[in-house]
């Protein structure tokens, strides 16, 4: 079994965090500090071992003294992730000052000019949901329902200043309907949750691999096509983060379809050709946000929730391991960039690209395969639902 290897890995990733945990100039949960203090309080309470949560509460300090000096609100690059991880971290009273200051913020309809999940309402509203202040989650995603635009199959919204529809997880529709859902749920709003069922329509309507696969553009008409592939397949804007969504509408509804097109999903993904380099440009992240950790993280949830075969699992940890640079001050993973010279990046922190994303899905990986522990998190992650 790989995952007494794996557990000296995530060991070793875990050591380079406490040594690296982040620009002083970063406190976001993407790239910055408060995604690696939730990771370090993962790696905490997997290991037992005190000086991973000494490192945690000491981020979580720097967190909270900047509360007042941040001017971005939102969810991965703002207040609000900063309030997720301050919460986590158990100062729940510098969490709702942050939250304070982000509805302080609020003009009526949003935050800023983008309108989604990474930087928008809809990452707010999940934010402030897993933090316990629905109030605000409610008033986050209201203005969805005045501004969705009705389409060919159900509705989506304008996500961004330009004219390009998106239609995944961290730009477009779907984390939208995510965040509708579940605040939906929440609040015991069924017109929320109606509202995420007609978006998630419009996805499905556009579904390019059926009827085995599950395949959508990134964005129509096409975002920058200059340097955005149109279609991609990791957890930001391709199949293995749309799976979450339909896993979760498939919890909500009990309709078996949902949880039908999640499976199709899988399909797409395991047929990829990820995680191998099979081209330049095709799979050159290793992280959480569009790289092997986000797709291990569906792997991980389908093992629990299907006892699933785990060799594809299996395989993206071992891709993980054979990238990993390993050495007396721990273990990291540099990503890759064609278009750059030289094309290896600097090993990052961070959840997004770094070592922070991929240790919390390497632990969660472990205590699945060796039945040791929980099948879950340490911290919940906003906009990943919990597997059941």
């Amino acid at each position: 079994m790989p995952a007494p290897r794996s557990e000296d890995l995530a060991r070793a990733a875990a050591d380079w965090l406490v040594a690296h945990p982040g620009d002083a100039d970063d406190p976001s949960l993407y790239h910055g500090r408060a995604g690696v203090a939730i990771a370090l309080r993962e790696a905490a309470a997997h290991f037992g071992d005190g000086r991973y949560e000494a490192a945690a509460l000491r981020v979580g300090a720097t967190l909270a003294d900047e509360v007042d000096a941040v001017e971005d609100s939102s969810l991965y690059f703002g207040l609000t992730g900063m309030a997720v991880a301050l919460h986590a971290l158990g100062d729940d009273a510098s969490a709702h000052r942050a939250l304070a200051r982000v509805r302080e913020r609020f003009d009526g309809l949003r935050w800023n000019d983008m309108f989604e999940l990474l930087v928008g309402n809809a990452g707010i509203a999940l934010g402030a949901l897993q933090v316990g202040d629905l109030a605000l989650a409610e008033l986050a995603v209201a203005p969805y329902l005045e501004t969705a635009d009705p389409t060919a199959h159900g509705v989506n919204w304008a996500v961004r200043p330009s004219p390009p529809r998106s239609h995944h997880v961290a730009h477009g529709t779907l984390g939208i309907v995510l965040a509708l859902a579940r605040v939906g749920t929440a609040t015991g709003r069924d017109d929320l949750v109606e509202l995420a069922l007609a978006g998630a329509a419009d996805v499905v309507g556009r579904d390019e691999a059926g009827p085995r696969g599950f395949l959508v553009p990134h964005s129509d008409p096409p975002h920058r096509p200059d340097i955005i592939e149109r279609y991609s397949y990791g957890w930001c804007n391709g199949p293995a983060g749309d799976a979450h969504v339909f896993r979760f509408l498939g919890q909500v509804t009990g309709d078996p379809s949902w949880p039908a097109l999640a499976g199709r999903c899988w399909v797409t993904v395991t047929e990829s050709g990820l995680p191998d380099r099979v081209r330049p440009g095709f799979w050159d992240n290793n992280g959480r946000c569009c790289g092997t950790a986000g797709v291990l993280a569906l792997a991980c949830d389908r093992l629990v929730e299907l006892d699933d075969d785990p060799r594809f699992a299996d395989r993206l940890v071992a891709d993980l391991r054979a990238r990993a640079t390993l050495d007396r001050t721990g273990a990291r993973w540099s990503n890759h960039e064609h278009r750059s010279t030289p094309s290896e990046l600097a090993p990052q922190p961070g959840w997004a690209m770094g070592n922070a994303g991929i240790l919390r899905e390497l632990l969660r990986y472990i205590r699945i395969r060796t039945g040791r522990g929980p099948v879950g998190y340490a911290v919940d992650w906003p906009d990943h639902p919990a597997a059941r």
